[in-house]
C-alpha cells in the first residue's frame, strides 16, 4: 500500500525566497531524477517560516532505494545539503508518514 511523507520545515528568518528557489531549481529536480514522487509543496501564507511538502512511496523498499540514491549522491552530500541547512533549521524538521483514507483524492 502506498504511503506518503508529510514534511514540514522551519525556514530561517528572511530566507524563504532563497529556499523556494533552491528547492524548485535544485532539491526537487535531484529527488525527481532519482525516482521520487513529489505530490506538492506549500509555504506559509502568513508565517514566512513554514514550508511543507509531501512525497509518495509505493513501498518501504522503494522509499529506502530512492532515499539512498538521493542522499548518497555527491551533489546532495557535498553541495546541496550544506547550503540547504543554512536556509532551514534541520533540528525543527517534522516528518510524518501518513496513508490516504479510502475516499481521499490522493492515492
Amino acid at each position: 500500500m502506498a504511503f506518503f511523507e508529510l514534511r514540514q520545515y522551519k525556514v530561517r528568518r528572511g530566507k524563504m525566497k532563497a529556499w523556494l528557489k533552491m528547492f524548485d531549481e535544485e532539491i526537487m529536480p535531484l529527488q525527481v531524477s532519482k525516482g521520487m514522487v513529489v505530490c506538492g509543496m506549500w509555504h506559509g501564507e502568513t508565517d514566512p517560516s513554514v514550508f511543507v511538502w509531501m512525497r509518495r512511496f509505493n513501498s518501504e523498499a522503494e522509499r529506502e532505494r530512492i532515499c539512498n540514491a538521493v542522499y548518497a549522491d555527491p551533489r546532495w552530500a557535498d553541495d546541496i545539503a550544506p547550503r540547504a541547512y543554512k536556509l532551514i533549521d534541520p533540528t525543527k524538521m517534522k516528518i510524518q508518514r501518513v496513508v490516504a483514507n479510502k475516499k481521499s483524492n490522493v492515492q
